[in-house]
């Protein structure tokens, strides 16, 4: 039997994954799908609350009895309101019905904008992709250089001083440094703006200063994204190539000859780049699941906080619809980070 070229096995492989990301997807989105339908609070809910809560404070006495104005939705529009929100269907045809729109690419209807979630989810997308794209730049641009000029000066001076830095940093959440920063620098000495991503009336500015005003709003937040995001990468980094430069294969090089250098920024450094490879993937799901106490904080418009805000007030369409996109998402960036390690890692096989 002919053995299959590794064109074929990668083409074979990517099928079957493809292929197993099917019942993934329908088991995760039945699973929220159905806490969507039994969660209490949901549209129908905050209409009745909304109502006995303008009826139950009125109160007129006459002599010593009270009367106390109970207002509810008559059941006839409860009806109405449960074919309107889909509610009124056994939940494996709700579901299925729910599935054949996504799959046709309409998500619904959002309950608090009312407009169509995709149109929704696309207004703020351009603001979360801007940040986690820099931030992708920032950390892998200085994270990965850091973390060799670590491993090739290991137990000296600047390695102890960065180590203190960067775990200085960890140790803080984003969403705080970012809250302590914003007082200090934007509202006691107004170096930065206070927040938002833009300054109001700068699209009536030229190009270059538009851009500018972008980048003078992004200093803060990029620092608060990039807080936590500095340790995990450079120790990686750091870690994994001092474990190739103490490994057999490089002594052995050495001891045949091979320069210093060479050995340790092709042989080695190629080896160590393996685990960095596997985050690759998920800078597809960067651009959705930005920190939203972050951009709390700073009052960005992205993603993170509208799914954040969608959950409070238990707006369904536009969760289900932010679960259906870092979903596929997620799970293309496992298929891209196994495609990476195996770009990298000549001996990877897909059979």
């Amino acid at each position: 039997m002919k053995a299959k070229s590794r064109g074929e096995s990668l083409r074979d492989y990517i099928v079957r994954r493809l292929l197993l990301m099917i019942p993934t997807f329908i088991g995760i989105t039945f699973a929220t799908f159905l806490l969507c339908q039994f969660v209490p609070g949901g549209q129908i809910d905050q209409m009745r609350m909304a109502l006995a809560g303008a009826g139950g404070g009125g109160e007129s006495g006459g002599g010593s009895g009270n009367t106390r104005v109970q207002l509810d939705i008559p059941e006839a529009q409860l009806a109405q309101l449960r074919a309107y929100y889909g509610f009124d269907k056994p939940l494996p045809i709700a579901y299925a019905t729910w599935l054949g729109n996504t799959l046709r690419l309409d998500l619904g209807t959002s309950f608090r904008y009312n407009e169509p979630v995709i149109k929704v989810i696309a207004d703020r997308l351009p603001i979360s992709i801007y940040y986690g794209l820099v931030t992708a730049l920032f950390t892998y641009g200085i994270c990965i250089p850091l973390g060799i000029l670590k491993a090739i000066r290991h137990h000296t001076r600047i390695d102890t001083f960065t180590s203190v830095l960067i775990f200085v940093g960890y140790a803080v959440p984003g969403f705080a440094l970012g809250a302590v920063l914003s007082n200090l620098l934007a509202v006691r000495w107004e170096i930065f703006p206070l927040g938002g991503f833009a300054s109001a009336g700068s699209a009536t500015l030229a190009p270059m200063a538009r851009w500018l005003d972008v980048v003078w709003h992004s200093v803060l937040p990029l620092i608060a994204y990039l807080a936590g995001s500095f340790a995990v990468t450079t120790m990686l980094m750091k870690n994994s190539l001092v474990e190739n430069m103490s490994a057999d294969y490089v002594k052995t090089a050495l001891a045949k000859g091979l320069s210093w250098r060479r050995a340790i920024f092709v042989h080695a450094l190629r080896n160590s780049l393996i685990p960095m490879a596997t985050t690759v993937g998920s800078l597809l799901t960067i651009f959705l699941t930005g920190s939203f106490l972050i951009e709390r904080v700073f009052n960005i418009q992205g993603v993170g906080l509208l799914a954040f805000e969608a959950i409070q007030a238990r707006d369904f369409p536009i969760v289900l619809g932010f679960l259906v996109i870092s979903s596929v998402l997620l799970m293309l960036g496992n298929l891209v980070s196994d495609l990476a390690v195996a770009l990298i890692d000549p001996r990877v096989r897909f059979d």
